[in-house]
């Protein structure tokens, strides 16, 4: 069956109006590196590198830039290295939430991007004496997006975190054969860490 002659002319403009404007992408990745120092001490925390998780979503503004909505989880051990030689270990939650945007090079099928995140982290910890907090933290990857079709995609991305930890937080308590340390009292500085991802893109 042919399609009347004016449907001919507007097909077109209805495919630009359909033109994908939003992405959700679900991603798995590994997280590396991180270190709590403790006030007036060489004794500190040690983060564990192990995999994590989450979600993006892109609203697009204006060609060639989006907004961004960025969420990601870690579940590591934050290990005490200490004067002793049986250091204890605490189970350690990291919620990542930061809003910012990309901007995007031209291509096709691969187009290479930047990002730039600006938000919280909270940090829980496995013990009951201890406190959770959150922190004022951001995030710059740089990626590239893979995009055969026009609706589902691959995004591949390297990201560094940096997070401001309070002087005034008491984040870390722990029991050891040894000794008890609890109520680890944090020095004010950067805490650093680098991801590698890989997700899959829907836009619609």
């Amino acid at each position: 069956m042919k399609l009347p002659p004016i449907l001919l002319l507007l097909f077109p403009a209805l495919l630009q109006a359909q033109e994908a404007t939003t992405e959700i992408t679900a991603f798995g990745a590994y997280r590396f590196g991180g270190t709590f120092e403790q006030e007036e001490s060489e004794a500190r925390y040690e983060l564990k590198d192990s995999p994590s998780f989450g979600l993006i979503l892109n609203i697009r503004h204006q060609d060639p830039t989006q907004w961004e909505i960025f969420y990601s989880q870690q579940q590591t051990e934050a290990e005490f290295i200490g004067a002793t030689a049986n250091d204890p270990e605490v189970d350690i939650d990291l919620h990542v939430l930061q809003l910012g945007g990309t901007y995007q090079f031209d291509g096709e099928v691969a187009r290479p991007y930047l990002a730039f995140t600006l938000g919280g982290t909270h940090i829980r910890t496995s013990s009951a004496e201890s406190n959770s907090d959150t922190f004022f933290s951001g995030s710059i990857g740089v990626g590239m997006k893979f995009l055969p079709t026009s609706r589902v995609g691959i995004r591949v991305e390297a990201r560094a975190y940096g997070t401001l930890v309070s002087s005034s937080t008491d984040l870390f308590c722990s029991t050891g054969p040894d000794q008890n340390i609890c109520a680890i009292r944090l020095e004010g500085k950067m805490l650093s860490q680098f991801e590698t991802f890989a997700g899959i893109t829907v836009r619609f």
